[in-house]
C-alpha cells in the first residue's frame, strides 16, 4: 500500500493512502497497534490523521512506527452495532426512486436490507459517512442545497448514507427522519456514529 506522510506541526501526522478501503484498513491497524504517544486517530476518505503527544513521541518516530505496522486489506474496525428507526417520508424519497428506477417502497427495502458501516465522520460534529449499502442507492447530491435540514434527517449522496446530527444546511437527498439522537453532549461519547460502527436502518410507521 503506497502512502504519503505529511507533517502537521509538532502534534500530528497526516497519512495519505490510495482510497477509502485503504484508509479504513490503516485506521483499523493503527487502532489495534496502540502506538506510544498517539492520542487520537481521525480517518477520512483517503487519509488518517494521527494526533500525538510531543512530550512522548515525535512526527518522525510516528512515521517510522506506522510504516512498520502490518495492514490487513478489507478489515475494518468493529465498533459495535446501532439500529436506527426511520420514518421513510423524506421530501426527496420520490426523486431518489425516480433516479434509481424503482418505487419508493423499493428504495426503503434497499436502504433497510443491508448493513452499513461508518467509514469516517466529518462535515458536522457526529455526522457519519456510511458505506456498504445497496450500490443502486448511489445517487447525486441535490443540484440546489437546502439552507435548513432538520436534525435526524436520513439522507443519501453518492455511495454514502448519513443522518444529520443537528439542524444545518445540506445538499444530500432526504429520504426519511429518525427520532434517535445522533449527537448528544450529555452522552459519552456524544457521537452515536463513530468510525467502525455498523448500522442497520429499520422502517417504522
Amino acid at each position: 500500500m503506497s502512502t504519503r506522510f505529511l507533517r502537521c506541526g509538532r502534534e500530528a501526522v497526516l497519512v495519505e493512502v490510495a482510497d477509502l478501503a485503504a484508509a479504513m484498513a490503516l485506521y483499523a491497524a493503527l487502532r489495534d497497534a496502540s502506538l506510544p504517544g498517539v492520542v487520537d486517530l481521525v480517518p477520512a476518505a483517503r487519509t488518517v490523521l494521527i494526533r500525538l503527544d510531543p512530550s512522548v513521541t515525535s512526527p518522525a518516530l510516528v512515521r517510522t512506527l506506522v510504516s512498520s505496522v502490518p495492514v490487513a486489506d478489507g478489515r475494518p474496525v468493529d465498533a459495535g452495532t446501532v439500529t436506527i428507526p426511520v420514518h421513510y417520508d423524506g421530501p426527496d424519497l420520490a426523486d431518489v426512486a425516480a433516479l434509481v428506477g424503482v418505487s419508493a417502497e423499493e428504495v426503503v427495502k434497499m436502504h433497510t436490507a443491508g448493513e452499513w458501516t461508518v467509514a469516517f465522520t466529518g462535515f458536522a460534529p457526529g455526522f457519519g459517512y456510511l458505506i456498504g449499502g445497496d450500490p443502486r442507492l448511489s445517487v447525486p447530491r441535490r443540484s440546489s442545497p437546502r439552507t435548513r435540514i432538520p436534525a435526524g434527517s436520513v439522507a443519501l449522496a453518492g455511495p454514502y448514507s448519513g443522518v444529520y446530527p443537528n439542524e444545518s444546511p445540506g445538499g444530500w437527498q432526504l429520504i426519511g427522519q429518525t427520532s434517535l439522537r445522533i449527537w448528544d453532549l450529555d452522552r459519552d461519547p456524544p457521537a452515536l456514529l463513530l468510525p467502525g460502527v455498523r448500522v442497520r436502518f429499520e422502517a417504522v410507521n
